[in-house]
């Protein structure tokens, strides 16, 4: 594995800058895995909450690819998905999550948080009670474009939520982002209510592993880490977290200051 280029602690949480997002999301994984292989070896299961999207993308295969990890006894929850569509759907974080790591390294149990569920505010409670049914080994994040984390968006994120999953409104940076990426033609495709994990849901985990890469993060980035800690930019709420690793691609890390 190539080495960080830089590393530094941002309040509680460490940062590595590496040279490209393919070594970026392998050190990630590395951190993953070794959390996840921790976790395996003092009880009988380990649970992890993933992250999904486009920036996800070369982390989740170095995963998948990690050596000495059981997948059977891995418990694995997803963060978010649009309200309204099905788990068929290009865009769809369920078949994200399916496709790109349920169907490769069958994890023991998963559970699907429901988009097009007919009550939403049960599917919400359910997902819940699953998540809080035993502690959070692993969160695996990213930042969005707005900021965010899950779908947390800077009108919508409170980082004393008193509940673990509900349903949100999403701003239109973080809708373009989903039709820059290119999993919607137009900005009207793009569903406008979402069912996200929140914040304290998110920071629940006893560890963090943030893959931020692409310099359509950077000012993202930036901010997360060199600004105030707030809502404003929900993704600062992880400098707080005392097992958060931050992992930059030089691209990302290019408003930061040397």
């Amino acid at each position: 594995m190539a080495p960080p280029l830089r590393s530094f602690v941002v309040d509680r949480a460490s940062v590595s800058i590496y040279a490209s997002k393919e070594d970026a999301g392998a050190a990630a994984a590395v951190e993953a895995a070794s959390a996840l292989r921790h976790a395996l070896s003092t009880k009988e299961r380990a649970r992890i909450i993933v992250a999904t999207g486009n920036s996800q993308e070369d982390f989740i295969r170095a995963l998948i690819s990690s050596p000495d990890i059981d997948w059977s006894r891995i418990e694995v929850f997803h963060m978010d998905e649009y309200v309204g569509i099905s788990d068929s759907h290009p865009a769809s974080f369920r078949r994200w999550v399916r496709t790109r790591l349920v169907e490769i390294v069958h994890p023991g149990q998963v559970h699907y948080l429901n988009g097009d569920a007919s009550d939403l505010t049960g599917e919400c409670k359910r997902y819940a009670r699953l998540l809080k049914s035993a502690p959070i080994d692993l969160c695996c994040l990213g930042f969005g474009e707005n900021r965010h984390i899950a779908f947390n968006d800077p009108h919508a994120a409170n980082f004393s939520d008193p509940i673990a999953v509900k349903e949100v409104t999403l701003d239109e940076a973080c809708r373009r982002q989903q039709v820059g990426e290119g999993h919607f033609p137009g900005l009207d495709a793009v569903p406008r209510e979402a069912l996200t994990l929140t914040c304290p849901a998110l920071l629940s985990a006893q560890r963090l592993v943030c893959c931020v890469p692409e310099r359509r993060k950077a000012a993202a980035v930036k901010d997360a880490l060199t600004g105030p800690i707030t809502t404003a930019c929900p993704a600062s709420i992880v400098r707080t977290h005392p097992g958060a690793a931050i992992f930059l691609d030089l691209e990302s890390a290019s408003y930061l200051s040397q």
